[in-house]
């Protein structure tokens, strides 16, 4: 039935004052070698071109999957809380009713160093398969645009549970390669982060949450990419009624399993590279601090040799301006004496330093 949205009544919940924006895309395959492509904006015509066909792939775009999703699954005779049941799942579920099976794998998408997870949901039943996404922008174009070619070359003696699994498997590809284009942007921000720890003018608290978030963003990536392993197992192993039994078939989702778990060996792979580039980085920054406070220990040290050489010409002068004294002291004397005293304490207090080792060398401290 009809879903009320602000005051409007739309097919199966979304707003449809923009009439000329098509909300779905329908490809059926009635008769052998004739599959159908259609874009609408109605439940109507959908289940119009549903009904007598051997398989169909329904891409609807959404703006709440809850609310809309629910009702496009109702109305396409889907079971009445199969949506709210998926949609609780951390980044993935899995719900298997004998007559009906619904999926949720993550939709990963990357902006500089800001990884959003959104689910794709996957409803099927016989002859049916139902995809929901969230977003603007068609999650599964590229498919629904050679999904007509796609099912034309299925063999005239394929079975809708072959013909389910097939397409089912192909939408899982076309979502994977979606997911795994997006390392590619965490690997360019990473190669950044890099550049920016080896300039030295780079503020430090600039560096900090920068390094934070690079590394948050492969957590997230590497949980979504964990969350769709735990889903693709699920049908592995599952042993689903509406999917076929065919092994070479089933193989497919397994060759699925294989390219998420390298792409995980990628991620972790330069998470390790990540972590040891760091530690490196942070080792230069080490030895610069240790070569700034072996440039301080340098000045300390001769302003000590300065400030001891200086202690006795300075004694001497205290005493010579005393009145009592300097009366009976003539001032050539008085010049003299301080002048003398201050080479030659500037010459023993250097030696003796010398001697004792408290003078380092430039190499010390500078190499």
């Amino acid at each position: 039935m009809p879903v009320e949205n602000n005051g409007e009544k739309t097919p199966y919940g979304v707003n449809n004052q923009h009439q000329d924006r098509k909300k779905a895309i329908c490809v059926t395959l009635t008769q052998p070698d004739n599959p159908v492509r259609v874009e609408c904006n109605t439940t109507d015509e959908i289940l119009s071109l549903i009904q007598d066909a051997k398989i169909a792939w329904v891409d609807f775009m959404v703006s709440d999957i809850e609310g809309e999703g629910e009702a496009i699954a109702t109305r396409l005779g889907f079971g009445p809380n199969l949506v709210s049941v998926l949609i609780k799942g951390y980044y993935s579920s899995y719900e298997d009713r004998d007559t009906e099976l619904g999926l949720v794998v993550p939709n990963v998408s990357v902006e500089k160093l800001e990884v959003t997870v959104t689910p794709l949901l996957i409803l099927m039943r016989k002859g049916l398969i139902v995809t929901l996404h969230k977003g603007t922008s068609r999650r599964l174009l590229k498919f629904s645009r050679y999904a007509n070619t796609f099912m034309r070359k299925m063999p005239p003696e394929t079975t809708w549970q072959d013909a389910l699994t097939i397409v089912l498997t192909r939408i899982l590809d076309e979502n994977n390669s979606r997911n795994f284009d997006h390392l590619r942007e965490i690997e360019e921000q990473a190669d950044e982060l890099s550049r920016d720890l080896m300039d030295p003018r780079t503020p430090r608290t600039k560096i900090g949450p920068e390094i934070y978030n690079m590394k948050h963003a492969l957590i997230t990536y590497m949980n979504a990419l964990w969350a769709t392993l735990d889903v693709l197992d699920s049908l592995r192993y599952g042993d689903a009624e509406l999917l076929t039994d065919n092994a070479k078939l089933l193989r497919r989702i397994g060759i699925l399993a294989d390219d998420v778990n390298r792409q995980l060996s990628l991620s972790e792979h330069m998470s390790e590279v990540l972590a040891s580039g760091l530690e490196v980085l942070q080792t230069i920054y080490n030895n610069q601090l240790q070569m700034l406070n072996n440039r301080l220990s340098l000045v300390v040290t001769w302003l000590t040799i300065v400030g001891t050489a200086i202690l006795i010409p300075n004694t001497l002068a205290t005493i010579y301006g005393i009145p009592a004294i300097s009366e009976h002291i003539d001032w050539h004397f008085t010049i003299w004496t301080i002048l003398l005293t201050s080479i030659l304490s500037a010459i023993v207090t250097f030696y003796y330093f010398k001697w004792r080792g408290k003078i380092p060398t430039s190499s010390e401290h500078y190499d």
